[in-house]
């Protein structure tokens, strides 16, 4: 286990946009937070969950790992797909380079030719390892989901949202293209959205809700660097720099 130690990380800027930012020990390249848990991955595609306030390492290597509603996934350099179960990792059939575990039970994600897919609710709590994927049109190279619905971006930046996904439906109905351009995106449990600007900027969308899922605006977020990944969960935001470095934020100033 590594021990975490705190470094208060302050950018110059109002209180009330501040983000109050702990520098915590290790180093990441990819990183997930959902359902009160947090796990990431190494360069050198090593797996650690947040236990007790450390990083514990777990067997096998991945290049991406999600947590949420749907359990803890992931997916290797070879694109096999693994869910963790009982403890340990059980292969499934597919190929995928990245994937998603945020939505209400299902899972989505893409392949090596930014192909969408996604496993409906059925197939996700089923305890086969072979699985039924629905095919989504469209192009993504990241694809998240969450309370409101899924996010993606594509090999230009492009960002989209896939309006009437549902846990026995996940392949939605229609997507719609959001002013704004994203190296990736993150839907949190309760469908906050975050993402990483090409330059390494943070932005959230605001004002997203079940009325308008789509929010309003991207706002860029008050924090110092650049960073390359981005996850949220009850209430803090983890940042990983480009140099790998770890930050657990809160979303607002506490004074």
């Amino acid at each position: 286990m590594i021990q975490i130690l705190s470094l208060l990380l302050l950018c110059t800027g109002t209180a009330a946009d501040l983000l109050l930012c702990n520098l915590i020990p290790g180093n990441l390249k990819q990183i997930d937070a959902g359902a009160g848990q947090v796990y990431g991955v190494n360069d050198t595609d090593y797996i650690f969950r947040l236990v007790d306030q450390s990083w514990t390492l777990l067997s096998g290597q991945l290049i991406h790992v999600s947590v949420g509603a749907a359990g803890v996934w992931g997916v290797t350099n070879s694109n096999t797909v693994f869910k963790y179960q009982d403890n340990s990792w059980v292969s499934v059939n597919g190929a995928l380079k990245q994937i998603d575990a945020g939505g209400n039970k299902y899972v989505a994600g893409v392949n090596s030719q930014n192909s969408v897919y996604c496993l409906n609710q059925d197939q996700v709590v089923s305890l086969a390892t072979t699985l039924t994927y629905t095919s989504i049109d469209g192009s993504l190279k990241y694809y998240s989901c969450g309370l409101y619905g899924c996010w993606g971006v594509n090999g230009n930046n492009e960002v989209f949202y896939r309006y009437g996904v549902q846990p026995t439906a996940c392949s939605g109905t229609k997507w719609e293209n959001i002013k704004g351009s994203l190296a990736m995106v993150e839907v949190g449990a309760d469908g906050s959205v975050y993402g990483v600007s090409p330059e390494g900027d943070v932005y959230k969308r605001d004002e997203v809700s079940e009325m308008n899922p789509v929010g309003t605006q991207w706002i860029k977020l008050n924090v110092c660097g650049k960073y390359r990944h981005v996850s949220y969960d009850m209430g803090i935001l983890w940042l990983i720099a480009l140099n790998g470095d770890i930050y657990k934020c809160q979303v607002s100033c506490p004074c």
